[in-house]
């Protein structure tokens, strides 16, 4: 079996979208925007999408970004996962 490869991302790329996956709260709300307000400035607030867990315990925020490098995503996925509430980065 050959490898397959994982798809090339060409920048900028407008809607690149950014799952955040944590405790339920506005805590995790908060968090989100600031970290997208500070690395990608302008985003789509219109477009952002919360969705609660089964149980109510967890909560996901998705966001659509125009990811302009691997740096940028990188910086993105680092502040969220520094804070304890943040579970998972998609």
């Amino acid at each position: 079996m050959s490898e397959q490869e994982p798809p090339k991302i060409e920048f900028p790329c407008p809607d690149y979208p950014i799952k955040v996956l944590g405790e339920a709260g506005d805590a995790l709300y908060a968090l989100v925007m600031d970290v997208m307000d500070e690395h990608a400035p302008g985003f789509n607030r219109s477009r952002v999408k919360v969705k609660d867990s089964g149980k109510g315990r967890f909560q996901s925020v998705t966001v659509y970004v125009t990811a302009t490098g691997i740096e940028q995503l990188d910086t993105i996925h680092k502040a969220l996962r520094a804070n304890p509430i943040v579970k998972i980065v998609l």
